[in-house]
């Protein structure tokens, strides 16, 4: 026996009860420290919102399902992303609802980003020269580390940085507690110099 998957068609006047518990939503709205007391009236017309807005955005899903290459009926959180990113008044959900990424390529970025901090080079930021048959092989760099303008290396670069930090400070160098201070210092967090 197949699956009943016919959409329930949304009212078309008010009657008022809604489809979303109004005690959550009053709950959630509560959370707000700027806000002291929400009346019955107002969380109701919220609740209303939220439901044309999550109506809104079905749609807009399906939309992008159907118009796949092999169209289909049930949504699928792809056709959500793909709705935030075509649309425009949905690009406020951009950061909540990002393109999927395949693996691989997380994991290719990872390791590049890693190697870059390494100060090593990666194959895609360096030119490989080319062999008779067109394939292009492997270099190793002679220096230990890729040539900056004016000699310098990434690696002694870094290698330069760490030692100043380790001066600064007793023991060995976090590269995750130097980034988490770094991002400390600027959102403005952290030790700040009061002058008198």
């Amino acid at each position: 026996m197949p699956y009943n998957t016919t959409a329930i068609p949304p009212r078309k006047e008010v009657t008022g009860q809604t489809q979303l518990p109004l005690s959550r939503v009053k709950k959630i709205v509560a959370q707000d420290p700027d806000i002291t007391v929400c009346s019955n009236n107002a969380a109701f017309v919220i609740t209303l919102a939220t439901e044309m807005f999550i109506q809104y955005l079905a749609e807009e899903g399906l939309k992008m399902a159907k118009l796949e290459r092999k169209p289909r009926r049930n949504i699928q959180y792809k056709d959500i992303a793909n709705a935030v990113s075509h649309q425009d008044n949905l690009e406020f959900l951009s950061d909540m609802v990002p393109k999927t990424v395949p693996y691989k390529q997380i994991k290719a970025q990872a390791a590049a980003k890693r190697a870059q901090l390494n100060g090593q080079r990666t194959e895609e930021a360096e030119e490989l020269p080319a062999v008779p048959n067109g394939k292009k092989h492997k270099s190793t760099p002679s220096g230990g580390g890729a040539s900056l303008n004016g000699g310098a290396t990434i690696s002694g670069l870094l290698t330069g940085a760490n030692a100043r930090l380790a001066s600064e400070e007793d023991g060995p160098v976090d590269p995750n507690d130097q980034l988490q201070s770094e991002a400390r210092q600027a959102r403005g967090e952290g030790d700040v110099e009061m002058t008198g």
